[in-house]
């Protein structure tokens, strides 16, 4: 699923995109009510503008589940039970403190529910800045490692499971390091929740989902997911899915090592995944087409793959901090991968609403009146839809062997990755488009609603992977002339410029990634991966119009009426 965080430092008081909120209301006890508070009250803990606290547009999480018999129903409160457990595993992931003192600890509910969408006091969609008085810096590598170890400290040590996906890294009493699995560190937690899969398994109705939710049980007590991700590609039938477990390491932007828990619960959308059935076949082909010497494309991606449309009814943990996830793309076992794919998973009703309450304001702003007809939701969809797809074309090992890409380019590897999907989406749209495999519009349809994506997701700030991939796109599309901005501050696309920055920028990320070439990308970042003051006075703008710069969920069993 790639949906990812990294980290910079970014110059707009805007913020926010991807992923979070809570689906409880924040369970705080307030002496007062918000009317009844002054200003100086409401903002008397707080760095940043009250008016900040208001970025992000409550938003229902509700489908129709008429179609499902009573076992199902209960199945969906066991899966939304789990997801709570997640929700609190990541909380001791990303914070230090616990949870339910912290967030009782305001006299203010705005600002309480601003500390529960960002899962601690530093703001995701603005750099990890932190949002409250006498707050240190957030930690580069969260709760993963020790606050005191440095990235040297690391490099010199030797210990097992040292660059592990589900393992914590303590300090001994002589100062040394070590590592603890998730399965014990977390244990009482994971037991729980597997416990509730198992019996959500006895409900499923569906053999292939049953098997699933039985072996990622297994998976959160034994650390090893593989069995659970293979299951999970079988996966074809059944109407709910769960993704469930420490899955993206957005998270650790140390090292991008440590994965955090998350959860989504979905419910498939039959006429819309009837309609993108298709598309996954055309993998190898594109593969072929990519824009870069054949050593960089001999990795065949699996087609066993698949794409399908959700309502998400449930968010947790990790997607749900800070900006909202409206796509996924899993798993991210390599191995996985190679042998199979992946599964691309399109939540539609999350999208639906991001595209009328933030993407058509922000085209009202920024967008030239004469392309604004080319800015569709089907566009939007495909958009998404297909940088999911895009995560799978590429390669996941570099040119010499000698280690994966995401371990060779470390930190900066979830950026250069999105930003990867994000400009092969774009590729993949032009040449399906051509061989008339994509019907619904026209080029400039997907360009001009793609430039506008840009400017909603950069708000999401620098502590988000998706955020600065959409810098460096949005500078790198600039220097190649791939747009223009008129004297009443207006962009339009240039057609033909941007085709040719596709290309180079496809060639480019490609190139870095088949090298694993750390020193270039992170010069690219350095030098690319920043909000320049012309794109802040735009972005500026747009917080001026009272944009929401995301959504945040209202959600859970009474929402849905289990």
């Amino acid at each position: 699923m790639n949906t990812r965080k990294a980290r910079l430092s970014i110059a707009v008081a805007a913020a926010v995109f991807a992923l979070s909120a809570c689906s409880k209301a924040p369970e705080t006890t307030t002496t007062h009510t918000p009317e009844a508070q002054s200003a100086s009250e409401k903002s008397g803990q707080l760095l940043v503008d009250p008016a900040r606290l208001s970025i992000y547009k409550p938003v229902e999480l509700t489908t129709d589940l008429s179609r499902f018999s009573d076992d199902q129903k209960d199945m969906l409160s066991l899966l939304i039970d789990a997801s709570v457990i997640m929700d609190r595993l990541f909380w001791k992931q990303a914070f230090s403190g616990d949870k339910d003192t912290f967030l009782k600890s305001f006299n203010n509910e705005d600002v309480a529910r601003f500390a529960d969408i960002n899962y601690g006091p530093w703001d995701r969609l603005n750099g990890d800045a932190a949002f409250l008085k006498n707050t240190d810096s957030k930690p580069a590598g969260a709760e993963f490692y020790p606050h005191d170890m440095t990235k040297e400290e690391f490099a010199a040590a030797d210990f097992a499971d040292k660059d592990g996906l589900y393992s914590l890294v303590k300090r001994k009493d002589d100062g040394s390091l070590y590592s603890v699995p998730y399965s014990d560190a977390y244990k009482p937690e994971l037991t729980e929740a597997a416990a509730l899969l198992r019996k959500a398994a006895k409900l499923a109705g569906n053999e292939e989902f049953a098997n699933y939710l039985n072996l990622r049980a297994d998976a959160l007590l034994s650390n090893d997911y593989y069995a659970s991700d293979m299951a999970w590609m079988d996966m074809k039938t059944n109407p709910v899915e769960l993704v469930i477990g420490p899955i993206e390491t957005y998270e650790d932007q140390l090292f991008g090592y440590r994965a955090a828990f998350e959860a989504y619960v979905l419910i498939k959308d039959l006429a819309w995944s009837d309609k993108l059935s298709k598309y996954a076949q055309f993998l190898p082909e594109l593969q072929k087409g990519l824009p870069v010497p054949d050593a960089y494309k001999a990795e065949m991606p699996g087609s066993d793959a698949d794409l399908n449309a959700y309502d998400v009814i449930y968010y947790a943990g990790h997607s749900n901090a800070g900006s909202k996830t409206i796509a996924i793309n899993l798993p991210n076992d390599e191995r996985v991968q190679l042998a199979k794919g992946t599964r691309r998973l399109q939540l539609k009703n999350a999208m639906r609403a991001k595209f009328d309450e933030i993407l058509m304001p922000i085209a009202d702003e920024l967008i030239n009146p004469e392309q604004r007809n080319h800015i569709t939701f089907d566009a939007f969809f495909a958009n998404t839809m297909f940088h999911e797809v895009a995560h799978g074309l590429g390669i996941k090992n570099t040119l010499d062997g000698s280690s994966t890409v995401r371990a060779a380019l470390k930190e900066h590897a979830s950026a250069l990755e999105e930003g990867k999907a994000d400009i092969l989406g774009l590729y993949m749209v032009q040449s399906l488009l051509e061989k008339g495999e994509i019907t619904e519009g026209v080029l400039e349809d997907y360009y001009v609603t793609f430039l506008a994506g840009i400017f909603r997701s950069v708000r999401f700030g620098a502590s988000s992977a998706h955020g600065k991939a959409n810098m460096i796109r949005f500078n790198f599309f600039a220097q190649q002339g791939a747009f223009t901005k008129d004297e009443d501050g207006y962009y339009s696309v240039n057609m033909e410029k941007m085709g040719s920055a596709v290309e180079a920028l496809s060639r480019l990320i490609l190139t870095y990634q088949g090298d694993g070439d750390y020193d270039g990308v992170a010069k690219l970042v350095d030098e690319m991966g920043i909000i320049k003051p012309e794109l802040a006075s735009d972005l500026a703008k747009l917080e001026a119009a009272n944009i929401p710069v995301d959504i945040t969920f209202k959600q859970g069993k009474d929402v849905l009426g289990l």
